[in-house]
């Protein structure tokens, strides 16, 4: 079974996205189901969803931006962010990055 991680950098400020809500939600039979949560670390990261893997799927990343930006004092255009991802089980590691700012966002398959 593939794991799978994020990253999430504030490139506003040029640091490590802390404390920022994500959620892991799993598609199965026309509904969107949450199966992890979690709280990027110091370093910006969820390092570890589930303990034996995350099953092949389609599977959704939910950021809850709005929330974090409000608690600096800072507004948002975008106050949840959601990447969704097709996980195939002959992978062996995702890695999913957020690039984030107030009025912007980019991802990519990281490494």
């Amino acid at each position: 079974m593939p794991s799978l991680t994020t990253h999430v950098l504030d490139i506003s400020l040029g640091r490590p996205a802390t404390g920022l809500s994500v959620r892991l939600e799993r598609f199965d039979r026309a509904a969107w189901t949450a199966v992890a949560e979690a709280m990027t670390d110091i370093d910006g990261r969820v390092r570890d969803w589930l303990p034996d893997g995350v099953p092949a799927g389609l599977y959704r990343l939910v950021f809850e931006t709005g929330v974090w930006f409000a608690r600096s004092g800072r507004a948002t255009l975008y106050p949840r962010v959601h990447i969704d991802c097709d996980l195939e089980g002959d992978q062996p590691h995702y890695h999913v990055a957020l690039l984030l700012a107030p009025f912007g966002f980019s991802t990519y398959r990281g490494t």
